[in-house]
């Protein structure tokens, strides 16, 4: 049902009329010191390609590359770390495969269901639906920051928080809602996972730059540039389908091109659902911020 020949998050395969296997895999260079907190990201993660395709994750297998040089207790954190956040997620871990390298990767193997009729997908979206998303930005440039010790251990707290939280409960609610259009905001940025969205649907995004939230020191590290390299790779290749309002300055700009670790998930939600998307999404306490709307045409406006 979804292969190579769109831009999803996710390989779905219908197996009957009520189910589909959804298959997904990511791993990384660790984005933190903490070994423990770097295999908590990387679950949380991977895990969240099955939930932004409107599915339920159920088994993973590892995928991880460790340093023999290392003492074991760091990798041994580094998988303790992914393996107790599948736990939380109610998520076995079934297996997986290491090999010997110079620097530690790690990630999953994560295979989930989904019913053939509520699979969401960037290409879901219609005019006149809200954006809204579930996590703020500013993780890499953050991050960043951490790899050229200019961050504070608060700053590095505050992002590792976000970045270890599932998308399970904002999965649920899109699925609850009957939501079609969404994806997660991962290293293509807000900009790069929108544009493609938008080019899927064949609409134009508007989103509203004031409303767009971002961790409390993003401004202040986008101030000293400590973007990393994918940032300004996504500027390059998204942002020619992306136009600016003439108020707004360079390292804001930046922001949005901002590639994010386990961020969190830009759903499109029908006009006539908001507020009792809104409402429910209060009920459950669960972050959402609407940034924004889609309408007829193509490109996005950030004003």
């Amino acid at each position: 049902m979804v292969g190579l020949g769109k831009p999803d998050d996710a390989a779905i395969w219908k197996l009957d009329s009520t189910r589909a296997l959804v298959l997904t895999t990511d791993f990384f260079t660790p984005v933190v010191d903490d070994p423990y907190d770097y295999g908590s990201i990387a679950a949380a993660n991977s895990l969240s390609d099955i939930y932004a395709m409107g599915g339920q994750p159920f088994m993973a297998l590892n995928v991880a590359a460790l340093l023999p040089s290392l003492p074991p207790e760091i990798n041994a954190e580094i998988l303790r770390g992914g393996a107790e956040k599948c736990l939380e997620a109610g998520v076995v871990i079934a297996g997986g495969h290491t090999v010997q390298d110079k620097e530690p990767k790690y990630g999953l193997v994560v295979i989930g269901f989904v019913h053939p009729q509520k699979i969401i997908s960037k290409g879901g979206v219609h005019p006149g639906d809200v954006l809204v998303l579930t996590k703020p930005l500013g993780f890499g440039v953050t991050t960043t920051a951490l790899k050229q010790q200019k961050a504070s251990p608060e700053d590095v707290a505050e992002v590792v928080g976000w970045m270890k939280k599932l998308n399970q409960e904002a999965g649920a609610l899109a699925v609850e809602f009957g939501l079609c259009g969404g994806t997660d905001v991962t290293g293509y940025s807000l900009l790069g996972h929108g544009s493609e969205m938008a080019a899927a649907s064949g609409v134009h995004f508007r989103l509203e730059l004031e409303k767009i939230p971002f961790v409390s020191c993003a401004q202040k590290y986008a101030e000293m540039c400590t973007f990393p390299g994918g940032a300004y790779d996504n500027r390059l290749y998204f942002g020619p389908h992306v136009r600016f309002a003439a108020h707004i300055p360079e390292e804001k700009q930046m922001l949005l091109f901002d590639p994010q670790t386990s961020g969190g998930l830009l759903l499109a939600v029908p006009q006539a659902r908001k507020d009792a998307f809104l409402q429910r999404a209060s009920e459950i306490d669960l972050p959402v911020w609407v940034i924004g709307g889609a309408v007829e045409g193509e490109g996005i406006d950030v004003v």
